[in-house]
């Protein structure tokens, strides 16, 4: 019978024969697991376990997946899960270190740094809602005293209405009056062009 020595040699009747050549060939598996379309697992993941990183909070066994500054404006951060990290973020203190004048010098660097931002502010969404209607919008729903999400008939209503109220017709020498019916129908000229950019 052949019996394989140390060395991969097989000592056969016939003669010697070194397999060493076939056992690396042999030892290799060169097939893949991953069968066609869809694939089993997805790209560039491994056959091992995904390390997960725990939540720093003592006695916490929740993945630690947000992470969070050990102070202002250091590099090293602490991992909280989700419910942690608001809990942290809650506590936070930023001016933590500082005097009351490098705070408010910082404050007022920062206001100065973002004001540029104020700029687009007009192209902001006003209240609350789906942002469906502007700023501008909201502001004349609120002259007509109507609720963010009247309908236009109803803004038609409510026009009318304190037209009507207000007119320099009706009170003749009332100055308030006056203001407040310029007021109405700016409002009213507000909502009916955004009714006719809807419809068009």
């Amino acid at each position: 019978m052949p019996r394989a020595s140390p060395n991969n040699d097989v000592h056969h009747g016939n003669g010697v024969f070194n397999l060493a050549p076939y056992v690396g060939a042999m030892a290799r598996s060169t097939r893949s697991t991953d069968w066609g379309f869809p694939r089993w697992r997805g790209y560039g993941s491994e056959r091992g376990a995904t390390k997960v990183r725990m939540c720093d909070r003592h006695g916490c066994d929740l993945p630690g997946d947000c992470p969070a500054p050990k102070s202002p404006n250091s590099r090293e951060r602490w991992y909280f899960c989700t419910e942690h990290a608001g809990e942290y973020n809650r506590g936070w203190n930023y001016f933590e270190g500082l005097s009351a004048e490098e705070a408010a010098a910082r404050e007022a660097g920062e206001r100065r740094d973002a004001s540029g931002f104020a700029e687009a502010s007009h192209y902001g969404w006003s209240g609350p809602g789906d942002g469906s209607r502007s700023r501008d919008e909201m502001r004349a729903l609120a002259v007509l005293e109507l609720e963010s999400d009247a309908s236009f008939d109803e803004v038609k209503t409510a026009w009318r209405r304190l037209a009507k109220a207000n007119h320099p017709d009706a009170r003749p020498d009332d100055s308030e009056a006056a203001e407040r019916f310029r007021a109405v129908q700016a409002a009213w000229d507000v909502l009916r062009q955004a009714e006719e950019r809807r419809a068009a």
